[in-house]
This record gives structure tokens, sequence and C-alpha cells, in this order.
């Protein structure tokens, strides 16, 4: 269900779908959808794409502090299990819009995270151009990890690879170190945590006929995962096929104040 709450301008309309905030933007430069919970962008389809450029669940609910299966969640003030909830509880909290600038080839819009008491934690700033830049701002007084879990949509799992990765990687689903391609085709399973060496990474998707390439900065980590069959919660049973996370992580030199972690995301045609 989806109402609408607020025209912020001709561009940008403030609406609800079932119990989440949810910012949508029409603008020349294209379309997108920003949960306030979480500031997690849902969607990005720049001028010219035939196809969005990120996956979202089919499923998906939007229930109030329940994660959002899709988009690119931030995985802040922790990343993983190593404390609960998992991930951190940015992704569950409701951020506020600060501040939005509309030009006519380029759009900026910020969105703040604060404490219980009023003091800012973290800055979210999202800027659409021909290309989607994200940068998370860590504000806070203790040292943290972030991620941005970038779930990406494809064609077919079976028609991608995965390009200029390192050729070793903490495989978390093994629990070891261990050497692998720096092309990586999935055809199983994917959970690897890589220590970053080159700042580019390239998503070549033959169905949908494009290239994405995600540009990581002062990330020190890149995670690379697909579920194949067993689907987390919100995910429809063939939903693994459409999709591959490629995220942009700083997990070993955690984030110090006024510190920031940014991917910048472009998608050009395959024949380009």
């Amino acid at each position: 269900m989806t109402d609408q709450i607020q025209q912020l301008t001709p561009e940008l309309t403030l609406e609800h779908i079932n119990e989440i905030p949810v910012l949508i933007l029409n603008h020349p430069v294209g379309t997108a959808r920003i949960a306030l919970q979480g500031a997690q962008l849902l969607n990005w389809q720049p001028k010219g794409a035939e196809q969005d450029i990120f996956w979202l669940s089919e499923i998906e609910p939007f229930t109030q502090g329940v994660a959002i299966r899709g988009g690119v969640p931030i995985c802040y003030p922790w990343f993983g299990g190593v404390k609960q909830p998992s991930h951190g509880t940015a992704r569950l909290r409701l951020w506020q819009l600060s501040d939005y600038d509309l030009q006519a080839n380029k759009v900026r819009l910020e969105f703040s995270l604060f404490s219980e008491y009023g003091v800012i934690e973290a800055k979210m700033k999202m800027e659409f151009t021909d290309k989607c830049t994200m940068t998370l701002t860590h504000l806070g007084q203790e040292p943290a990890q972030a991620a941005l879990h970038s779930y990406f949509n494809i064609g077919d799992i079976s028609q991608i690879e995965v390009q200029n990765l390192p050729s070793r990687c903490y495989d978390s689903l093994q629990g070891k170190h261990t050497d692998v391609p720096s092309t990586r085709r999935i055809e199983q399973g994917v959970d690897c945590i890589y220590t970053l060496e080159e700042d580019k990474t390239f998503l070549v998707d033959k169905a949908f006929n494009r290239h994405i390439q995600i540009t990581h900065h002062h990330a020190d980590s890149i995670v690379l995962w697909n579920p194949w069959e067993k689907t987390p919660s919100a995910m429809q049973p063939e939903g693994y096929r459409t999709m591959v996370c490629i995220e942009t992580a700083r997990l070993e030199k955690l984030l110090q104040f006024g510190e920031s972690i940014s991917a910048e995301i472009s998608a050009l045609p395959a024949d380009i």
C-alpha cells in the first residue's frame, strides 16, 4: 500500500510504502527511491537505462524495524554478526532528509542519523548524475565498521562475471582464506571478503547487455555475496538468480570520527 505524504519539489515526493516512508525521485537524470529507514537506496534507473541498477525483493513487505531486502543497505556501525542486530542498527532506524539540491544535470540528497538524544551519528550523501555516488560519513565517537551492501540487478546469475577482484579472499562459507580467480563466475553460494587491491570492480551482465563499474573510495574490503538456494528472509525462492551483492566495505581499518567511505556506480551498454 502506497500513500502520498508530501510533495517536496516537482521532482521529489515523500510517500509511505506500507510502514516505511520512502523518498521518490523523478528527474531528468533518472529515477530513484530511497527508504528513510536506513537511508537505503532501493532503486536507481539512470536516464536511458532499460533496467534498474539495483535489485529489490519482489516480496519485500516494508515493515518498520525489519531490514529491507535489496537496494543498498548501510551496514553500520558494525558488519556481520559480531554484535546484534546483524550488520548494525543503522539500516533499521529512521534517518532524516537533512538537505537536498536539484539541478538540471545533478541531484544531491543528504540524510542524517541522530541518537535518541539528538546527537548526530552519521550522514549519507547521495549524488545522481549519469553516475550514482553514495558517501557515508561516520560522526560517532567510537571507531566503526561500515559496508555499502549493494544488491545489483542482473538478468541471470549464469550470465554474469565479476571482474578485477583480488586472487585471494576469506571464504566465509568455508571459514578459511583461499585462492580464487580474479574473474568470478557464480555457480553456487558465495560469501567472500577480499582485501581491496584495485579500486574498481566490474560486473559484466550478458543478459542485460551492460557493464556496471563500481569504484570503491576509502574502502579496505570488497564483499561478494549470493546465497544461491539458501534464500534469506523476504526473498523469493528464485530471487538469487537475478541478484548479486558487491559491497564496498571498511572492515579492518575502522572509520574514525569524520571519515567517510564511498561507492561510485556507473553503467554502460556492453558494446561501448
